[in-house]
């Protein structure tokens, strides 16, 4: 972040001080010459503009700490910018004035007009070429965007399985729980009636033996 900042910052640096020469050489320009400064001037005072409009934007990006200093930076070059368009429009004659159109224009100004129009299908030539170097990038951007967006869909999508496979183990242990209950409690029910039997059986037992010694101390009185 903070050396996209510096380039910003660096860049800014060269289209003013080029914007400040071209500022300086427009007092003593005339004609076409004149007309080609005015021209790259605006085109300076826009590219510079952009500049610092990206610069906002990464000073939102900033930490809370660093965003204050960076904000009072940001703002200095927005002030040095107004300054220099002031002084521009200043130095720069309107239309008809200052040989901007003079006499040798209005006798002669079909090759003026031609090369005005030049003038101005280069800076839009430079335009188109500028959006065009952008074009791939935001494209890049879009791309690793989507990129981005289909790995966390696929780390979702395993995590629902995770967590489908997590209960479904759940389920059968449930399950299995639930079998163990009932063996045990069968286990149980098994126990208690072969106690009863086993009880039983000694209750005969003894009943047989004292009948059998009743009987014999019978047989013998």
């Amino acid at each position: 972040m903070a050396s996209l900042m510096e380039n910003y910052e660096q860049q800014y640096a060269v289209l003013t001080a080029d914007i400040t020469a071209k500022i300086g050489k427009l007092s003593n320009s005339h004609g076409v010459d004149k007309k080609t400064l005015v021209l790259d001037v605006e085109r300076h005072m826009e590219e510079a503009q952009e500049l610092l409009e990206q610069m906002e934007l990464e000073v939102r990006e900033v930490e809370a700490t660093s965003r204050p200093r960076l904000r009072t930076r940001v703002d200095s070059y927005r002030a040095e910018l107004g300054r220099l368009s002031e002084e521009f429009m200043k130095v720069r004659s309107p239309p008809f004035q200052d040989g901007f159109f003079g006499q040798d224009e209005l006798f002669g100004g079909g090759e003026s007009m031609k090369e005005e129009q030049k003038l101005r299908l280069l800076d839009n030539t430079e335009r188109l070429e500028s959006i065009g170097y952008q074009l791939p990038l935001g494209y890049r951007i879009a791309f690793q965007t989507e990129q981005i967006g289909s790995e966390i869909l696929q780390e979702l999508y395993s995590q629902r399985e995770t967590i489908q496979k997590s209960r479904s183990r759940l389920r059968e242990a449930d399950a299995e729980l639930g079998r163990s209950s009932r063996i045990l409690s069968g286990m149980m029910l098994r126990s208690v009636q072969h106690r009863i039997i086993l009880l039983c059986v000694a209750v005969v037992f003894i009943i047989v033996i004292i009948v059998g010694i009743y009987f014999t101390v019978s047989k013998y009185t």
